[in-house]
């Protein structure tokens, strides 16, 4: 059953479906290493990447196992990065929130406000009883937005991946219809 990735305004953020000339900035955020450094997999090296990416969202829209939206500013219209709801399952009501913005964007509250946004949509539309997310333990910013966002740390995934060579814990975190504060 296709997902239909949602249209979403916040007072200074837009949240859209993908568009092709959304490549570049793309390209550019997924290609910087200061973005990557908590992340499992390399920075992007080919520009390619960014366009496989942009249809992988598709897909996931089409099949109905997620949303990936890009997140663009009111005010100008410009693109600091995304936010997705992945690993949807209707029987279960769950899926697992994720986000990556432009170092540009840090710390003006940008990836709460969207993940607020996408969060709203996610109970109220598609009825999800939780969302789970995970965050490298050393990524104290990112464990920050979803503290805020009322999500509840539930354990560490040890050694469960490698970012950069070294090899590194995850915290998961869940947050549940009850408790969720919109």
């Amino acid at each position: 059953m296709p997902l239909p990735t949602p249209t979403l305004q916040t007072v200074r953020l837009r949240l859209r479906a993908f568009e092709d000339t959304d490549a570049s900035d793309l390209f550019a955020l997924h290609s910087n290493a200061d973005v990557l450094r908590y992340w499992d997999s390399p920075p992007w090296s080919e520009p390619a990447r960014a366009e496989k990416f942009i249809t992988t969202c598709r897909q996931m829209a089409q099949e109905g196992t997620g949303a990936r939206v890009a997140v663009e500013r009111v005010s100008d219209g410009a693109f600091i990065g995304w936010c997705s709801l992945t690993r949807w399952n209707p029987d279960y009501r769950s899926a697992a929130l994720g986000y990556c913005y432009s170092d540009a964007a840090w710390g003006h509250g940008y990836g709460t406000e969207a993940a607020r946004a996408l969060l709203r949509w996610a109970f109220d539309t598609l009825d999800l009883n939780r969302v789970q997310a995970e965050t490298d333990t050393r990524n104290v910013a990112s464990a920050r937005v979803l503290e805020k966002l009322g999500f509840l740390r539930e354990g560490t995934l040890r050694e469960d991946c490698t970012v950069n060579g070294d090899v590194s814990d995850s915290w998961v975190y869940g947050l549940l219809r009850r408790e969720w504060r919109p």
